[in-house]
């Protein structure tokens, strides 16, 4: 199963992020959308699951849980906007993978058999930090994690 990871559109869905998602067969959005226009978008692409972020506060992004928990290809996911929310203990509930966002940074760790995923901010640019979103592909015995920069310079 190929999952896309998407964060910290604030209100810009670039067409290079569609692309680098197509062909995923779930989407997870780590917040701060900005848009509702934005998940509509990302619906014709997959189901999508998404998460509100600080500056999701008005409308139909300021309605999305802070958090949701979902199985995905027998897996648990966890998504948090930032991990300083993180409020469970995710080894104890079974989480396979906690997905992120917030920072802007692109990150892929593993800590205690769980999966940490930010994919990084596919918006507006912020500072010099590249533009990505990521992929998981869930394999059998494994979660396999890509940051994929859609843009360059």
């Amino acid at each position: 199963m190929i999952i896309g990871v998407i964060s910290d559109t604030h209100g810009l869905l670039r067409p290079e992020a569609l692309a680098a998602l197509a062909g995923s067969e779930h989407i997870l959005h780590a917040g701060d959308v900005g848009d509702a226009a934005i998940l509509h978008e990302l619906r014709k692409i997959a189901p999508v699951t998404a998460i509100r972020g600080n500056v999701d506060r008005q409308g139909e992004c300021g309605e999305l849980p802070e958090t949701e928990a979902l199985e995905l290809g027998g897996r648990l996911f966890y998504l948090v906007h930032s991990l300083d929310d993180l409020d469970i203990d995710v080894r104890a509930a079974g989480i396979s993978c906690v997905v992120s966002g917030h920072s802007h940074q692109a990150e892929v760790s593993k800590r205690g058999g769980v999966v940490y995923l930010n994919p990084g901010s596919a918006g507006p640019r912020r500072f010099n930090l590249p533009v990505t979103i990521a992929r998981l592909t869930l394999a059998p015995a494994q979660i396999a994690a890509e940051i994929v920069e859609i843009l360059q310079g």
